[in-house]
Order: C-alpha cells, then sequence, then structure tokens
C-alpha cells in the first residue's frame, strides 16, 4: 500500500493487522531470543508495534522492558527524541534508562533508520551502552548506512524491498 512516497507494507507484524496469529508471534520472539545478546539490563521498545515483540522477549530472558512513549510524561530524565521517518516527522520520549545500562533493543521494521538513529542517540545521551538491536523487518536500503554512522549491529530477521507494489522477500 502506498501512501504519498512512502511503500506501506501491512502485514501481521509490522501492523497488527490482520490478527497476528500466536504461532507466528512465537516463532518470531523465538528467534530474535535466539539472535540476539540477552546479556543487557533493560530492554527499550519504541511504541507501537514494538511492544507485543518486547513483552514477551522480557518474559522469556527475565529482563525488563521500557517504552519510549510518543508522548512525555515530564519526569526527572526523560529525553526528547526528534524522529523522522519515510511516514512522518514527530518526537519519542524516553524515561527509566539510566548511565550504565546495557540495553537491547527491539523494534517491527527498520525503513528509513529515523527512528532507530534517533533512539540510540538519546540512549547515549542516558549513558547506556547499546548491547544489540533487534529487528523483524529491514525494508529499506538503509540499515547498513545506519550500523555504520551509529557504530551498531543491527540484526533482522527478514529484509523486504517494495517492488512495483508487490513486497519480495530477500
Amino acid at each position: 500500500m502506498r501512501v504519498n512516497s512512502y511503500d506501506y507494507i501491512v502485514h501481521p507484524l509490522l501492523d497488527g493487522v490482520p490478527a497476528v496469529e500466536p504461532e507466528l508471534l512465537e516463532e518470531v520472539i523465538n528467534a530474535m531470543f535466539e539472535m540476539g545478546d540477552m546479556d543487557a539490563d533493560l530492554i527499550v521498545a519504541p511504541e507501537a508495534m514494538a511492544l507485543p515483540l518486547a513483552a514477551p522477549l522480557s518474559m522469556m530472558s527475565d529482563i525488563p522492558y521500557v517504552v519510549v512513549r510518543k508522548r512525555p510524561y515530564g519526569l526527572e530524565d526523560e529525553i526528547r527524541i526528534e524522529q523522522s521517518t519515510g511516514y512522518s516527522n514527530g518526537e519519542m520520549y524516553l524515561n527509566g534508562v539510566r548511565r550504565g545500562d546495557r540495553v537491547v533493543v527491539v523494534d517491527d521494521v527498520l525503513s528509513t533508520g529515523g527512528t532507530l538513529r534517533g533512539l540510540i542517540k538519546a540512549l547515549r545521551q542516558a549513558g547506556a551502552e547499546v548491547a544489540d538491536v533487534l529487528v523483524v523487518a529491514d525494508k529499506g536500503a538503509h540499515r547498513e548506512e545506519l550500523e555504520k554512522e551509529l557504530g551498531i549491529r543491527v540484526q533482522c530477521l527478514v529484509r523486504l524491498e517494495v517492488r512495483d507494489g508487490r513486497v519480495l522477500v530477500k
């Protein structure tokens, strides 16, 4: 589905539409758990579609998770994140991450890298160490550029490409 110049991929894990089947979620969570460096203090997940990933990963690993919210709470050490994506510009807010925390970032899709770029910079501003970044789908051509720019590794379960309105799994 194309909106302006942005190609949306409507999929249960990326949009919650249609319904997410428990077997699919379990398979993805197991793969992320096996793939990731789960030696961490926190799992950090941006709203909204990373939350169904963070909660079961938290339960499997016994690592608490923190939600990066799209609205401010005004807490003492809150960090405002500029978020520029392929479909919008906005703000997100990081709370509950402290200096020295070792974190695993979990997200549903990497497209332009705007969300992850802002989030990684905010985590570093908080004094956290990014142990790993786990993403379900890489649908852009920006992963390597983002890794080089930020000096991180981004692990993705699948690589998708939208060509002529069709989704191709690489």
